[in-house]
């Protein structure tokens, strides 16, 4: 088995699927690519077991045949080279790989390419296709807030719900949660799937910018995403989401708008001083100013500072992890920012204001309050 390939491409492709290896593993051909030969090209694969990245990469062969070729020496290996061709040859029988260029040679041993975990086939999936850049800014906008407790699987992942009014996204860890909605992607039926965060951290990654098309096959087991060259296929979280629009307050009546950057900035500052374990920061909103203030008593460390805004409502004053606010004031790409409030002790709304907002799309963020020191 032979096929020579410039080295460059094979690096960023191999690249662009390594995000998907699994390095500490009982299976020692999961730190392996699986190389595929046939008919000109490669199909590259990397795999988890739980989730799968492939690219098909053009080459020089007429030959066909698979192995299994470690993954960290030939990318580290292929970092020396720039973009210049490699010839690749594998012994079928020992799976030894020696890989020449014009300077000199280079042997590794693989292991045989039928060990690899095979694909998983979806039958008879959903389909649903969406430019790649609505896919970047839906992964963008959620993915920060998903939570990290395995005791409810469910909530680590993105939910994902298609149907005839649009495309809504959401994460939650309970503390926040993050609606973005698309009213341009559309579904003939109604269907949802929970994604896990580590093939949406691939997609964000790997995703093309711009109106590349992206194909979703999903069944209520996996799904499987391609674009270009590339795809991923994985394993979706089996359970029931909660009833999110559930926790969304509708009756706001104090609304602040803010210029973003500024608000972001002074609450970074301002919470260097806030207590270590809490983070927290107090807003205190009347007439035409915000006064952003965070304290750390048992060190003696306060800080305060004021912002102009236009505020429509009652004063208040309510406080957050400061955390929470800087990841959604990180994630909401407008030049203001619209926060809406009822109560010290009721979630507090954060969003583009109407004027900046894409008629397309539909963000709304929620952050729980925390209570005042």
């Amino acid at each position: 088995m032979k096929f020579i390939v410039n080295a460059d491409i094979l690096l960023k492709q191999l690249q662009v699927i390594s995000g998907a290896l699994q390095s500490s593993t009982p299976l020692p051909i999961l730190e392996n690519f699986l190389f595929e030969l046939s008919a000109g090209q490669l199909k590259a694969s990397a795999s988890d077991l739980e989730t799968t990245m492939t690219t098909v990469i053009s080459v020089d062969s007429k030959e066909s045949g698979k192995v299994a070729v470690p993954a960290k020496i030939l990318l580290e290996t292929l970092k020396t080279f720039g973009a210049i061709p490699l010839t690749f040859k594998i012994q079928k029988d020992s799976y030894q790989i020696e890989i020449s260029s014009d300077v000199g040679k280079y042997k590794l041993t693989g292991l045989n390419g039928d060990d690899f975990p095979k694909l998983p086939v979806i039958d008879k999936p959903s389909t649903i296709e969406m430019p790649s850049d609505v896919l970047q800014a839906a992964i963008n906008h959620t993915l920060f807030a998903t939570g990290n407790d395995e005791l409810r699987p469910v909530m680590t992942g993105v939910f994902c719900q298609f149907g005839k009014e649009g495309t809504i996204f959401v994460a939650t860890d309970a503390h926040r949660l993050v609606r973005y909605r698309r009213n341009d992607i559309r579904s003939a039926k109604e269907s949802s799937f929970i994604m896990p965060k580590k093939p949406l951290g691939l997609l964000k990654s790997s995703l093309p910018a711009g109106l590349t098309q992206v194909k979703i096959d999903y069944n209520e087991a996996n799904a499987f995403f391609s674009f270009d060259n590339v795809s991923l296929i994985c394993r979706l979280i089996d359970g029931r989401y909660p009833n999110y629009e559930a926790v969304i307050p509708l009756d706001n009546p104090n609304k602040m708008e803010v210029d973003r950057l500024s608000f972001l900035n002074a609450i970074r500052r301002v919470s260097i001083f806030s207590n270590k374990t809490t983070h927290q920061v107090k807003f205190r909103i009347a007439g035409s100013q915000v006064e952003i203030s965070a304290e750390d008593v048992d060190f003696g460390n306060d800080a305060d500072e004021r912002l102009p805004c236009s505020y429509e409502g009652k004063d208040i004053e309510i406080a957050f992890n400061a955390r929470f606010i800087q990841d959604m004031l990180n994630n909401i790409m407008s030049t203001h920012v619209l926060i809406e409030l009822s109560l010290p002790n009721r979630a507090g709304l954060l969003s583009p204001p109407k004027a900046e907002a894409d008629p397309n799309a539909d963000l709304l963020m929620l952050v729980m309050p925390v209570m005042v020191n």
